[in-house]
């Protein structure tokens, strides 16, 4: 499974969705909003500014880990506990598009079943 791929059924590049300003749902709950989402083969992922739920902290989370997307709702659901993103590698924004860092975050989330 490539993790930094969006999944097939859940987002169809020919959409040209905007995920900005998306709420973001983990499996238990709201943990923010989509600040920046990239849409690129094999590089796409989402920065979710977590607001008040973790203060002042944003992540980084691999575009497979999004299972639905609700446009009408303007919802983003993801396959991931709070406690599993909140746990995840601190998000670096000078290096979080090197190879390095996002191995780091893939080998975190690839621990994760689904």
């Amino acid at each position: 499974m490539e993790l930094w791929d969006y999944r097939p059924d859940v987002y169809d590049r020919g959409q040209a969705l905007d995920l900005v300003g998306y709420h973001v749902q983990a499996t238990d709950g709201k943990i923010g909003s989509v600040d920046e989402a990239t849409y690129e083969v094999g590089e796409s992922y989402v920065i979710v500014d977590t607001g008040p739920w973790i203060f002042g902290k944003k992540v980084l989370l691999p575009a497979r880990l999004i299972t639905n997307i609700d446009p009408q709702e303007r919802n983003v659901f993801v396959s991931r506990t709070k406690a599993e993103i909140k746990d995840a590698p601190e998000f670096d924004a000078a290096q979080f598009k090197e190879t390095e860092y996002r191995t780091r975050v893939g080998d975190y989330y690839g621990r994760f079943p689904g």
